[in-house]
């Protein structure tokens, strides 16, 4: 078995659970590969030296036949594993060293029974849809995929009109700061702070969400994952800014942008008895109430 293992620095609380990770992992057959930044960290500040094959740096470094990339830190830094693992079909297990933990959502506290779990096997792997960006013009990334959302935003004090076309029929135009697309693992993310639905994973959907929007009849749509979306930016400025997930460029007014969902998924463990629902329940505390 060949494991991977994408990380960011850690609290001082959490090094006990790590240590208890590395170690399990020495002392089964597994052949370990730790991202340089992170195993940099373990060495010189959390005073761990595990017994590793190798390290990566980024996508192109990591062997054939990775059986699984561990990701050990919060939300943010398993968006990050999305531009290491790509379209190479490597499940993403999420250990959770952060706050609230929807991605990451393996706790500190079940890392032992979890662990137990994922290598005897008893897992579940959910696809993930992602979203793939692409422009008309040069200003593109070379990764141009996105796993929560999709974001055009505004690039001074002044409100963004974006025309927004789907399937090439006229949707509206866009008064507001920017607008989210999100898919329905994003839906919990920055969707979710501007008003727009949950939605659950493994729906076949999108969310178009407005951020700040001038017209108070505007609404956020949920829209089929099938559909592919056009946009047309008007600002006062130059240019306005686009993000994928945490990464964001400035794109010039000129460039129209589409996006559709991308031609493969991220695979991500599940654990039987952590379901989306009780993720909900346990991270927004529903149906908590002092009568309960």
């Amino acid at each position: 078995m060949q494991i991977a293992i994408y990380g960011r620095n850690f609290h001082s609380s959490c090094r006990e659970n790590v240590a208890t990770l590395l170690s399990r992992l020495n002392s089964m057959d597994v052949d370990v590969l730790i991202f340089k930044p992170f195993y940099d960290f373990l060495q010189t500040t959390a005073g761990l030296r595990p017994k590793i094959r190798g390290i990566f740096e980024s996508h192109s470094d990591l062997p054939p036949g990775i059986d699984f990339l561990f990701s050990i830190g919060g939300d943010g830094t398993f968006l990050e594993t999305l531009s290491i693992v790509r379209d190479s079909g490597i499940p993403v297990v999420g250990l959770n060293t952060g706050r609230l933990g929807f991605l990451s959502y393996i706790s500190q506290d079940s890392l032992e029974e979890s662990l137990d779990s994922i290598f005897s096997g008893q897992f579940d792997l959910e696809e993930r849809m992602l979203l793939q960006v692409n422009s008309n013009g040069a200003s593109m990334p070379d990764f141009n995929i996105a796993l929560n959302e999709v974001r055009l935003y505004k690039n001074s004090a002044s409100l963004v009109t974006i025309h927004v076309h789907i399937d090439e029929d006229f949707l509206s135009s866009y008064w507001a700061d920017g607008l989210i697309l999100s898919t329905p693992t994003g839906s919990t993310a920055y969707n979710l702070s501007v008003g727009g639905p949950i939605v659950v994973p493994e729906s076949d959907t999108m969310v178009l969400s407005p951020i700040a929007p001038h017209n108070l009849t505007v609404r956020p749509l949920v829209l089929p994952g099938k559909a592919a979306l056009k946009f047309t930016v008007d600002t006062r400025e130059p240019v306005y800014q686009l993000a994928l997930d945490s990464r964001s460029w400035d794109i010039p007014v000129s460039e129209k942008i589409t996006i559709s969902r991308a031609p493969y998924a991220l695979k991500m463990v599940r654990i039987e008895n952590n379901s989306f629902y009780s993720t909900l329940r346990n991270k927004f505390l529903w149906g908590i109430d002092k009568r309960n």
